[in-house]
């Protein structure tokens, strides 16, 4: 026993010891992806400003593009290639078989399809039970008549799980050897097929570009940290537009959610006033910029959450890889509209910039988002979530340190609140159904009222006479009755 002990503290410690690991592993990856966002904006910065190429619409479309090389996932992942050969899918349905024959779709309407079928009523056939032998006394017998039984009815009752609630309950049968032998199938369960992650990427191509653009936009008109700080409003136009489209009940709208909105309303009120203070930069044009793509990408959010319930379901690197695609194949007339219309003229840039661009869009969009999903993945969402926060106090100090920025102290006073209302909102989206504000309202009305309770009258109107009339006994009335 004492052998076993030891094993089992020693492997504890050791899974305990990996996960720490594994912890700060996810940590530093995160920390890295912040750094290459704010230097890939300082980066952008330079090339509008500097190097006097300002073409938002070309660098949105060159870097945005560039997710295509997700697409050689094909060539490199097999479970890509098995999807595309199909020869996953026939293992899959091989596999899962009986659990489809037997748990056969309830309906084909998908707005009912995680619900029970109508019951189906099926004759049971009972087991006959062979006949005591009677050798009672007729006492016996009579009292044991009068006994009551209990009769089952010939007819049971049927209902039908959806085929997808059918594979779910298979694998939570299965042993944990035969769930790592099938690791690579059980992987894909649920998850969408090439062609709707195709198809959701199509949708979604244009709202983000859409939301990319307007980040673009931004930086040629403003400071990175004034961008980056609105940019981070996104958060608040999700919980916005979650509660009024939600796609679960955690997306109701409660007190908290409220006062980080109007934390980080007051925020951007702020920064918004001191980014006019600079009379040769177009602040508010950049501002109304930067709120313009956190809303659009706060849009694309709520859209995709509406379209994909789990985000185990959607392969992250694939979905971007046919963003790229699609927005190779479908944006580009938008050189001819944006130049014949004198928005932005289409102009090729040099051998400098090109590299600048290359060196950007493969690092600061491609690298970044990979090692971003990774870090997410070591550590977790929320984690991952709380280190984009990280990207405004250090794009605060690139400006001040590489662009000799000074701020004034509006921008600092309205950073401070739209720093905590993102902490805030990261808190309560990733808490569903919490709501400390009203939680703290409802434990003071309650001190309160019991305060009130148990409060007692002050002295001065209490009652001060009694109401049994009280003699004075004399000395001389003193005496017994007989």
């Amino acid at each position: 026993m004492e052998w076993v002990y030891i094993m089992n503290r020693v492997s504890s410690q050791g899974s305990s010891a990996a996960q720490r690991r594994r912890m700060a592993l996810g940590v530093v990856i995160l920390l890295l992806v912040d750094v290459i966002w704010v230097a890939s904006s300082e980066l952008t910065s330079y090339i509008f400003k500097r190097q006097e190429y300002n073409k938002p619409f070309f660098s949105t479309f060159a870097k945005t593009s560039m997710f295509v090389l997700y697409l050689l996932g094909f060539l490199l992942w097999r479970p890509w290639r098995q999807q595309c050969t199909g020869t996953l899918k026939r293992r899959h349905s091989a596999f899962f078989a009986d659990a489809e024959a037997y748990f056969a779709p309830c309906t084909t309407d998908t707005t009912v399809n995680n619900c029970l079928s109508e019951p189906l009523y099926v004759p049971v056939k009972f087991q006959d039970v062979p006949a005591e032998p009677s050798n009672c006394l007729i006492g016996d017998c009579e009292s044991s008549s009068k006994k009551q039984r209990v009769r089952f009815s010939n007819i049971m009752e049927v209902r039908q799980l959806p085929s997808t609630q059918a594979l779910e309950a298979k694998l939570s049968r299965m042993s944990y050897p035969a769930a790592k032998d099938h690791e690579a199938m059980l992987r894909t369960v649920g998850k969408l097929t090439i062609t709707d992650v195709a198809k959701i990427s199509f949708f979604f191509c244009f709202v983000w570009f859409l939301a990319n653009l307007s980040y673009q936009e931004a930086l040629s008109d403003t400071q990175v940290a004034i961008v980056n700080i609105l940019s981070s409003t996104s958060g608040l136009f999700t919980l916005i537009l979650a509660a009024i489209f939600p796609s679960n009940s955690s997306d109701r709208f409660t007190l908290s959610k409220l006062l980080a909105v109007a934390l980080s309303m007051g925020g951007v009120a702020l920064v918004s006033f001191s980014s006019m203070d600079n009379p040769d930069e177009k602040g508010a044009v950049g501002s109304l910029w930067s709120l313009a793509g956190a809303m659009l990408y706060a849009v694309y959010i709520v859209m995709i959450k509406r379209r994909v319930d789990r985000e185990d379901k959607l392969d992250i690197p694939m979905f971007f890889g046919f963003v790229g695609l699609f927005n190779l194949l479908l944006l580009w007339p938008g050189f001819l509209l944006l130049h014949y219309t004198g928005f932005e003229a289409f102009e090729l840039p040099s051998q400098l910039v090109w590299t600048y661009i290359l060196i950007n869009g493969l690092i600061g969009t491609v690298l970044s988002e990979f090692l971003w999903l990774w870090g997410c993945f070591l550590t977790s969402s929320l984690i991952g979530t709380l280190a984009l926060s990280l990207t405004i106090p250090l794009s605060i100090m690139a400006d001040i340190c590489m662009q000799k920025v000074r701020f004034s102290w509006l921008f600092f006073a309205g950073a401070v609140p739209v720093f905590l209302s993102f902490f805030i909102a990261t808190l309560l989206c990733h808490y569903n159904n919490w709501d400390p504000v009203l939680v703290g309202l409802r434990r003071v009305y309650v001190f309160i009222c019991r305060k009130q309770r148990i409060h007692r009258l002050p002295e001065d109107s209490e009652q001060c006479e009694s109401l049994i009339p009280l003699h004075t006994i004399s000395p001389n009335e003193g005496g017994f009755c007989s």
